[in-house]
């Protein structure tokens, strides 16, 4: 049995506000708590346990749900300590509090492909310990040894006859404080974790008592749509809502912030309303604004900008590539997208003169209570925030701008309000993934291997806006997957932050997909040049990362790597390590009657370390596959006088089923600690892809998306 050494000792909470009667414990994790209030902060990301009188045991969830399976991955974390089906768990969504701090991420986040990775051992902690808590009240009250106690399947038992359920025990349990020293389960004796289990949530949304964020009731509730500027950063200068305000059912045409809100009985009724309302606009200094200038000044900012060194430069690289029998160069160009998830953004507020109530989905709690809290001059504490399932996120809904709409206007209404985009809202002002421009150069000696690499990226930081980070400090979110783990004994890798004026943010797996996108496509590019199969040329220099070689050897051998295809296929592959996960991807492509990209299979080999939930791994996988197809082949988002020119999925077009490959998925039997899949396989396709399309036509397109239109012009 493994022991994790906790922090200070903590009381339990014999009641709460969100469920109360029963055994509440806030379990404070190992090298957090105490060090973090010894220090005048708190800065604890806490797993609470909840049993009730009637044996109901409930989890309270730090993370949202978004489609990732937090809901079935948490619980069973929690019920292989607890020795419990995952059945007998339910999960609730916890509130926004410091307790709830993601470890990983230093704020209340679910992001970052860190769900797992921040509670693997301490909701296992949170599990040990009330288990711990429940055998010794249960040995208290009955006088026999602790050793002598069995708890599982909900209920305790000892020698003579002994016997009550955990809910029975619940009360004297909480009396006891919290052990410091609880044992957790060695990997070898899980009954629950790493097994293939039915996800918790998926009835609810079978039979439609799951609740999202549209689905929100609240007694004399109100709907609200809102007309923002067409142009970026635009603001309203005047309004005419006189038609509007004399349709059936609408209350209110109002100003909210820089935006125009419309309120009436119904969500219909409000967006034809809308629909009558003439605006006159300050577009303000985004009219100048396009995506192409955006490009070109990036461009131009990679040679003129500050660069800020993302790791010590190793060896002589000017001198490397100056003494070179060859020098290879290319630029990678990704464009802006956009999130565009199926739920567009909404929230509820309900703002009294003393608590504003917020309800919707959210993957950023603290901030949505913060942000309110600001806005309408409360205090934090006067802001709960209540999180639905959400009907995907993708980053963006980490922001907090349509959270802050409806609780402002549910304040200058004075009744509970739910606001509701529409999808052209939605889509015109997201906070797009960023622009990225990646210059690579290397020095090739006489065999074809690389002697020198630089890698530069210039891009808009991600953390800049929304953290206030300064123009001339290293943003790591820019960094991620900048250095590729090939063995090069001169390198350097640069990043220019240049702000192009657009709104951006988070978006499924950030950074990874400029840089995986240009360092894979890269090194193919070197091995073409060399002569070499790309498979044999990316191992001959991965001799010190075992698990890129396993992976890579695995997909390569699955994929039918050198075995030959059907007429007009080829195959390319990638790899990559993201959030603690090594990925290696191969892509069989072909071209359609308008020449067109279609992907055939995608092989896929991953070592993420240990697994939860395996079928949640690969669902992870299939859809970060499906998610990066779209990108690498379809979809941009553009920008003209400051106005973003895809306003519904027609103009901006997803993956269709029709167009879905076979995705065959390889997990590697592993002990490492686990790492985060959420992600990593949205980036790792895209170089697949493009290095497939390469070897098919001998055509590289290195910017994307890889239409047919930008094939005709390679």
């Amino acid at each position: 049995m493994k022991t994790i050494t906790q922090g200070n000792r903590r009381d339990f909470l014999k009641s709460s506000a969100l469920l109360g009667g029963g055994l509440l414990m806030g379990v404070a994790m190992p090298g957090t708590q105490g060090q973090a209030r010894a220090a005048g902060t708190v800065h604890t990301p806490n797993a609470w346990v909840h049993i009730a009188d009637d044996n109901t045991i409930t989890l309270l969830s730090a993370r949202s749900e978004m489609g990732q399976g937090v809901y079935t991955s948490m619980p069973m974390l929690i019920a292989e300590e607890l020795n419990v089906d995952i059945k007998q768990i339910k999960v609730a969504a916890a509130p926004s509090a410091p307790d709830y701090v993601n470890a990983m991420l230093g704020a209340q986040i679910t992001g970052g492909s860190t769900s797992v990775r921040d509670g693997w051992e301490r909701l296992r902690v949170a599990g040990a310990q009330v288990r711990e808590m429940l055998i010794s009240a249960a040995a208290n009250s009955w006088k026999v040894d602790r050793a002598s106690v069995t708890a599982a399947d909900g209920m305790l038992s000892a020698p003579g006859g002994h016997k009550a359920s955990y809910g029975e025990m619940a009360a004297d349990a909480a009396k006891l404080p919290v052990p410091e020293k609880p044992s957790i389960k060695a990997p070898k004796d899980f009954r629950i974790v790493g097994k293939r289990l039915a996800r918790v949530d998926t009835p609810a949304k079978v039979n439609g008592s799951a609740q999202f964020g549209v689905d929100v009731q609240l007694p004399g509730m109100v709907y609200a749509t809102v007309i923002q500027c067409p142009v970026i950063g635009g603001k309203a200068k005047s309004f005419d809502g006189a038609k509007a305000k004399a349709m059936p059912g609408v209350s209110h045409v109002m100003q909210v912030g820089g935006d125009v809100v419309v309120v009436a009985d119904s969500w219909w009724r409000a967006k034809k309303a809308a629909e009558q309302v003439s605006v006159t606009w300050d577009n303000g200094p985004g009219a100048a604004l396009s995506s192409a200038g955006a490009i070109n000044a990036t461009r131009a900012a990679a040679k003129t900008g500050k660069v800020l060194p993302i790791t010590p430069p190793k060896g002589d690289v000017a001198a490397a590539m100056k003494s070179a029998k060859r020098t290879i160069s290319a630029e990678y160009v990704s464009p802006l997208q956009s999130h565009s998830p199926l739920e567009p953004m909404n929230f509820t507020a309900h703002v009294t003169a003393d608590h504003a109530r917020l309800i919707g989905p959210t993957q950023f709690q603290q901030g949505n209570q913060g942000a309110v809290a600001a806005a309408l001059g409360m205090k934090p504490e006067q802001v709960t925030v209540e999180t639905t399932y959400l009907g995907g996120g993708f980053g963006r809904r980490l922001e907090l701008d349509f959270v802050v709409q409806a609780a402002l206007t549910s304040k200058m209404v004075g009744k509970p309000v739910k606001l509701l985009w529409t999808r052209e809202e939605d889509m015109t002002h997201d906070f797009y993934r960023p622009i990225g421009v990646c210059q690579v150069q290397a020095g090739l000696d006489a065999s074809g291997k690389p002697q020198a690499w630089h890698f530069k990226v210039a891009s808009q930081s991600v953390t800049q806006r929304a953290f206030g980070l300064p123009p001339d400090t290293m943003d790591p979110f820019m960094a991620e997957a900048s250095v590729a783990p090939y063995a090069v004994a001169n390198s350097q890798h640069d990043l220019i932050i240049h702000n192009t004026g657009l709104r951006v943010g988070y978006w499924r797996a950030v950074s990874h997909n400029m840089n995986a996108f240009a360092n894979e496509s890269f090194i193919d590019e070197l091995a073409k040049a060399a002569g070499r199969d790309p498979v044999d040329y990316r191992l001959a220099l991965l001799d010190a990362h075992p698990r890129f070689v396993k992976v890579l050897k695995l997909a390569a051998q699955e994929a039918g790597w050198g075995k030959g295809l059907p007429a007009g296929r080829a195959l390319g592959v990638a790899i990559m390590e993201g959030y603690d996960t090594y990925m290696a991807q191969v892509a069989e492509v072909s071209l359609d009657a308008s020449g067109g990209v279609r992907v055939h299979r995608v092989t896929v080999a991953a070592d993420l370390g240990m697994m939860v939930n395996p079928d949640i791994v690969e669902a992870q996988i299939q859809s970060g596959i499906i998610f990066g197809m779209g990108a690498v082949l379809k979809q941009e988002v553009t920008v003209d006088k400051g106005k973003v020119q895809q306003q519904n999925f027609h103009q901006y077009d997803p993956i269709r089923m029709s167009e879905a490959p076979r995705i065959a998925i390889h997990l590697v039997k592993s002990d490492a600690k686990p790492g985060g899949i959420g992600e990593p396989a949205t980036a790792c396709v895209g170089p697949a892809i493009a290095n497939a399309v390469a070897a098919l036509t001998g055509k590289r397109v290195r910017t994307l998306p890889i239409t047919a239109a930008a094939l005709a012009k390679a």
